[in-house]
């Protein structure tokens, strides 16, 4: 009887991840870890997930506040194979991630900016699709672009891989930055930063954030961390007077040096698991999730220390800060503005529907789009004030991007550009 219950034991160690943790790597080569290689993106673009600053704050003019299949739209152009991706524009194109199931391939799309005309298709993988979860893809995970390189994640045969394409469609180089072994697939896009392009392999593996070098693909530095799967997108918050690598998950929330993976800070965090991305002010950080707990808290940037902390779902949809509030959206359609300070909720809104897109943020006007394709405008102060609401013909995942007066949505079938009627006219290679 002993002997059953060890071998069960050891059954069920296995199957939630017993292996051996992953190497840390602390390069000391000047060459790797020196600030040598540009980002050459400009205000007018959206080179990463949430935005250059990581933030979903647009720096834009409005974009049109009004839209449908066929009103406001200047271009709109097929997106073959599907994925949860978020569009990134980068100078003069516009770059997607899409995975074909039947022909497990995965692949980067590359459009013109001005027309949506498909420029080129590169596949980058094919074969190993691991398992997903059913709200998740096998192209999950956003591109991030530094105007010269774009830089894709995707999971191979249990592995993350980290690859750079030239802005011609050519494959500069492929990285494993290490194992990955999960129920529900990936989820976490990369992030820049100086010469580095820094992933998180937060997984049950045990798992590990990596920084590569964005130049050759070498690990500059990779340091463990727990092994509990999350799926949150780490972010570089310039606060407290200094860029913290901020992410979410393993029942923590932790500041890392983003130029070495040296740890600054760590606290308890709001759940297990999270699959967001956290938000910040001049002094706080802000994270929300998520699976098995709920929460909502504020940390001291300069120290870890909790402010507040409240019991308030926000999983999936990344916060939002703006000055002295905190935006959450809820997966199942509840909008909640928060005093940043206080945790006070100032107000509570029903928007109907599900949502696992981030809302995006441009002058005083929120943009939040539900996974049937409906986009609610809104403003958030003094109290909730409803804008507008639009319709496209199809759902999805993407948030919605908004850079140079013009807002991109991905839905599962079409990539969109919204743009304001003058400007809109018919355009080779679009419908």
């Amino acid at each position: 009887m002993r002997k059953c219950l060890t071998c069960a034991l050891l059954v069920i160690a296995v199957a939630v991840g017993c292996r051996k943790p992953v190497e840390e790597i602390h390069s000391t080569d000047a060459v790797l870890t020196a600030e040598a290689v540009d980002i050459s993106t400009t205000s007018d673009d959206w080179p990463v997930w949430r935005g250059t600053f990581g933030d979903n704050v647009a720096n834009s003019v409005l974009p049109p506040l009004e839209w449908s299949s066929t009103k406001n739209v200047l271009w709109r152009t097929d997106v073959p194979g599907s994925g949860h991706a978020t569009p990134i524009v980068c100078g003069d194109r516009v770059f997607v991630a899409t995975a074909d199931t039947a022909q497990e391939t995965m692949s980067l799309l590359c459009y013109d900016r001005a027309n949506g005309q498909r420029l080129w298709e590169r596949e980058v993988h094919r074969g190993g699709f691991m398992h997903t979860h059913q709200k998740n893809s096998h192209a999950s995970p956003t591109p991030a672009c530094d105007g010269q390189r774009v830089f894709t994640v995707f999971t191979v045969h249990d592995a993350l891989v980290v690859s750079a394409i030239d802005l011609d469609g050519e494959i500069l180089w492929k990285t494993e930055a290490g194992p990955f072994a999960s129920q529900h697939g990936y989820g976490s896009s990369p992030v820049l930063f100086e010469s580095l392009v820094i992933v998180s392999g937060d997984n049950r593996g045990p798992g590990y954030l990596a920084a590569l070098h964005r130049e050759t693909g070498e690990i500059v530095w990779r340091v463990q961390r727990g092994n509990r799967p999350s799926y949150s997108t780490p972010v570089i918050a310039n606060v407290a007077g200094r860029s913290q690598l901020l992410i979410s998950g393993q029942d923590q929330v932790t500041s890392y040096d983003p130029a070495t993976g040296a740890l600054l800070w760590k606290t308890d965090g709001p759940a297990s698991t999270t699959a967001n991305t956290m938000a910040w002010n001049d002094e706080l950080v802000f994270a929300s999730g998520g699976y098995p707990q709920n929460g909502v808290m504020a940390i001291r940037a300069e120290t870890g220390e909790v402010v507040w902390k409240n019991d308030e779902r926000g999983y999936v949809p990344s916060p939002l800060a703006m000055d002295d509030r905190l935006l959450v959206v809820q997966d199942a359609g509840i909008a909640l503005c928060l005093d940043a300070e206080s945790g006070k909720t100032l107000w509570k809104q029903r928007l109907g529907g599900n949502f696992s897109a981030s809302p995006t943020l441009v002058g005083e006007h929120v943009f939040i789009t539900d996974e049937t394709g409906r986009t609610i405008v809104f403003k958030v102060t003094p109290k909730f004030e409803k804008v507008a609401e639009n319709d496209l013909e199809d759902g999805g995942f993407a948030s919605p991007v908004i850079c140079g007066g013009r807002l991109y949505l991905r839905t599962s079938q079409y990539l969109y550009c919204i743009a304001e009627a003058i400007e809109v006219a018919d355009e080779t290679g679009a419908e």
